[in-house]
This record gives structure tokens, sequence and C-alpha cells, in this order.
């Protein structure tokens, strides 16, 4: 409808996925709960549509949709480990990945002590008719935390200077998180194991000087069948072929492999294949090379 030959833009965003935590009736301080399996479907399906008719524009944040490790990931998984993996999910997509200001250093919601400390109408409409559903003010503000869009309007943070180096102005638009001290840029950059450099690592294998570049960018997706809680797909041209392989979940899962794959990047140390089974630790982001054989 909106791509293809008789489309009028070369690229569509597709929201299917990441407001998968929204419901129907737009009642976004309601929780709205959803599987890996549900995110892998809506994920696969907009793919394979979408290479047989365009280009997509892949993402997991913009300024309209909070910070996603406070979407994807529960509390108590919301670490390096986790950002990383969401990096490799949506960087070895087809189409081109728009990376979100602060998403690549692992950035994350901020909470607020009052609705007062948020500028946005939209957010600011949804605290008042969670209150007119029955909502305490508390529940109601932790509705904000969770899925408001200033949560990816505070400060970019630089440094654990003052307001995250941004700005040295005595009053800004948005509190800093609070944890600017420990995420930022100048701090991330200095860590060969920080969510940044990772980052780097993935934009380098779509990059001119890779030797994946072709397949990573132009290479046809194809879904490879995994557990419900595996997001698993290949990136394949003639000559070569991507393995990825995300495991969303806290615990290990198994995925049995056709073929010879050598390593390029992963978030976490792997096992080794054994009978070619993979065991996949939690929250593992892993792609696995091989060069194929031209006729």
């Amino acid at each position: 409808e909106y791509i293809g030959e008789n489309g009028h833009f070369r690229m569509v965003f597709d929201f299917s996925y990441t407001d998968i935590d929204t419901p129907e009736t737009g009642e976004w301080f309601k929780n709205s709960e959803w599987t890996v399996k549900e995110l892998k479907e809506k994920i696969i399906t907009n793919e394979l549509v979408t290479q047989r008719n365009g280009w997509g524009a892949k993402y997991l944040e913009n300024h309209d949709q909070p910070r996603s490790i406070n979407k994807y990931l529960p509390q108590e998984y919301q670490d390096d480990r986790s950002k990383k993996m969401l990096g490799m999910l949506f960087m070895m997509l087809h189409g081109t990945p728009f990376i979100y200001q602060g998403q690549e250093i692992g950035m994350s919601n901020t909470q607020m002590e009052s609705i007062d400390d948020y500028n946005d109408i939209a957010t600011h409409d949804q605290y008042h008719r969670a209150i007119l559903s029955g909502m305490s003010s508390e529940e109601a503000l932790e509705g904000m935390y969770r899925r408001s869009r200033d949560n990816s309007r505070t400060p970019m943070q630089w440094n654990n200077q003052k307001n995250a180096g941004f700005s040295d102005s005595n009053e800004i638009w948005l509190k800093t998180n609070p944890n600017y001290l420990d995420i930022n840029v100048e701090q991330e950059q200095t860590d060969d194991n920080s969510v940044l450099n990772f980052y780097k690592k993935l934009i380098h294998l779509r990059s001119d000087s890779s030797k994946y570049k072709e397949v990573a960018v132009y290479g046809e997706l194809l879904p490879v069948e995994s557990s419900d809680e595996v997001i698993a797909y290949k990136r394949k041209t003639d000559d070569a072929e991507l393995l990825i392989i995300v495991n969303f979940s806290d615990s290990e899962n198994r995925l049995c492999i056709e073929g010879t794959y050598e390593q390029v990047l992963a978030n976490v140390a792997l096992p080794e294949m054994v009978e070619n089974v993979l065991e996949i630790p939690a929250y593992t982001g892993a792609v696995f090379s091989r060069v194929l054989e031209v006729d």
C-alpha cells in the first residue's frame, strides 16, 4: 500500500512490533501483555512483506516511543547484555536501521516524581484518564514511567558532569536520568565491552570495509524454525549466508543448525556447538556466517 511499485514512499516504518505493549483502545497507561512468539511473528511477517515489495526502515526507538530496554525486558534483566541483544535483533534485519539518540549507549526510562515533571501533552492526558479509571496517582505514574514518550526525550547523556554534559544551564526542559553518572558516552567510549562499542561492531558489519556488507545489507531474509522464545533468521545472497540468533528469554535454549558456520559476533561467550546443536544462553544475540558454493 505504501511502498513498492504502486506505493508513494521508498521506505516505511512498521509500528506493529513497537506498539506491541499498548492495548487497541489507545489507553497505554494500561499495560498490555505480549509474548516473544507474538513479537517474532510481527517482526518476521513485516520482514517478508517488506523485502518483497520495497525497503524497510528498522527501529526499536524514536521520539514517540519509550526506551526499548524498558519495553522489551523485565526490570531484573535490563542490563548491558540485554541491550546488546536488542541491538543485534534489529540491526541485522533487512532494510535501513535507525538508531535513536541514546539507544547506542543503552539509555533507559526516567522515573519522574510527579506528573508535573512531564512535558508531553499525551502523557498528561493518559495520566488523567488513568486517575479517572480508578488508579491511584502512584499507579498512574508507574504507567507513565513505563510508556511515556518523554522517556526518550530526556537530555542525551554525554558525560558524568552537570546535566549529563548536555547543557550547563540551571534549568532544562526535562530532568536528566540519574543513571547518567554510569551510562554516558564518555565512559562507554573507553570501555571495550560497552553497549556503545558493541553498536559500533554491529554498524561495521554493514559498512563498506566489512566483508559481510553485501549479505548484511542486501541479503534476503529467511526465517529459521526455532522455539517460541528464540528469534532466528538468515540473511542470504548467492555466495554468502549470515545466521542471526536471539534468545529472548531468561533461560537457556537450543537450536539445531544445519551446515558449518563460523561465529562473527556475540554479546556473550558461547559454548562450542555439539553435533550441530547450539546451547544459547539467556538473552544472547549472535551472528554466524558461512560461504556458499556457487554452481
